[in-house]
């Protein structure tokens, strides 16, 4: 049996040390050293949630690797899913799930080209794929895939009255992404600034 080459990323060494130590006795895959990376055939990242930090491995891997990426997250919704999908990842399993067996499994989907999401998920994608659609037959009219969950969230904080430092605190976001989140929609939009932006997506039905 050809062993599968898998390299482990994760910020958290002890995230990576338990994962690996759940691949490492496994005949079927050989998790490589961090010198070995690029011979891996398969990537998996694990992290707690899909921040600016987690999107940036994901696409450095994308871009740099010819590897098939697979991600083991413990909070995923639906901004995190348009990040995954932006980011060229094709598997997708909760750390909950991560149990020997399933990553095992998941690890030989991705060598065959198969795709691997939660049940719980593939309504989210399959409702993702079809506000896509509307927006390509109407691009002119606002739909709720004008906004991501995050800003269409802070947004609605925005809308209750809360600054900054209070909505990173509610969404365990920092300030400076809350500042960053809050212009890209203003500038996407062509909006004058915060409030401008929440009358439109009040106007409009998005929050």
């Amino acid at each position: 049996m050809t062993r599968i080459p898998v390299a482990v990323y994760a910020e958290d060494p002890v995230l990576r040390a338990g994962i690996t130590h759940q691949l490492r006795p496994r005949p079927e895959v050989e998790v490589v050293r961090p010198d070995e990376e690029p011979r891996a055939v398969v990537s998996l990242v694990v992290v707690d949630r899909v921040d600016d930090e987690a999107a940036r491995l994901l696409r450095r891997l994308r871009q740099s690797s010819g590897t098939r990426i697979g991600l083991v997250v413990g909070r995923f919704d639906q901004d995190a899913l348009q990040t995954t999908i932006d980011c060229g990842v094709t598997a997708v399993i909760r750390r909950s799930e991560a149990h020997q067996d399933r990553l095992v499994s998941v690890i030989s989907a991705l060598v065959k080209g198969e795709a691997v999401l939660p049940g719980d998920l593939l309504g989210t994608l399959l409702d993702h794929v079809g506000r896509l659609q509307r927006s390509v037959l109407d691009p002119n009219g606002p739909s709720l895939s004008t906004l991501t969950a995050r800003e269409a969230d802070m947004l609605r904080l925005v809308a209750e009255g809360f600054d900054t430092g209070e909505i990173a605190a509610k969404t365990s976001f920092s300030e400076r992404t809350v500042k960053n989140v809050l212009h890209e929609v203003t500038t996407r939009l062509q909006l004058r600034n915060r409030a401008h932006a929440v009358g439109y997506a009040m106007r409009h039905g998005l929050i």
